[in-house]
């Protein structure tokens, strides 16, 4: 009970580090098991909620990594616009930010946010490392260089966001419905 909770609440951090976390099945070496994956909650947003469907999920979770599920408790609900996905994400390549869509003849962009993002970089948009000590920024050789990544591809949790609730509000509220 306890591992399904550990491998499902995934990604895990220790002094905001990615802990990259894999089930050995029964004979598999550990030795070789490459620690490269690692599951996100991504959120994507600028979808037009009527399109809010698992089978574009599947497809944008595709894009990002491997497609694991789909949260539909999103639909309708006051500040979630947007779709939450898990995908398997190889952690060795710079995150997703955007991807070009189709909607209705319109082409558009969808924007991921991950959540509980843990160290990134804002120069080459890998975990595990800060833009100080960025491998691709030193061979370079530059000391200020133009960052691809902001913080805009950090979530808010949404833990933070259902805190708007009406049932949590206080008695003396003056926001009372």
């Amino acid at each position: 009970m306890d591992m399904g909770r550990v491998l499902t609440g995934s990604p895990w951090t220790f002094n905001n580090h990615l802990l990259v976390l894999h089930r050995l099945q029964w004979g598999e070496d550990p030795l070789k098991v490459p620690l490269i994956y690692t599951p996100f909650w991504v959120q994507i947003h600028d979808v037009p909620a009527r399109l809010f469907s698992e089978k574009l999920a599947a497809q944008l979770g595709n894009f990002l990594g491997s497609f694991l599920g789909y949260d539909g408790a999103n639909l309708g609900k006051e500040n979630r616009n947007y779709m939450c996905i898990r995908a398997q994400i190889d952690i060795r390549r710079p995150l997703k930010r955007k991807k070009q869509v189709l909607f209705n003849g319109i082409c558009s962009y969808v924007r991921f946010k991950y959540e509980h993002l843990s160290l990134f970089c804002f120069y080459c948009g890998r975990l595990g490392h800060n833009d100080s000590f960025c491998k691709a920024k030193m061979l370079l050789g530059v000391e200020f260089a133009e960052l691809g990544w902001d913080l805009s591809v950090r979530a808010q949790s949404r833990r933070a966001l259902s805190m708007n609730s009406v049932w949590l509000r206080e008695e003396n509220d003056s926001q009372r419905e």
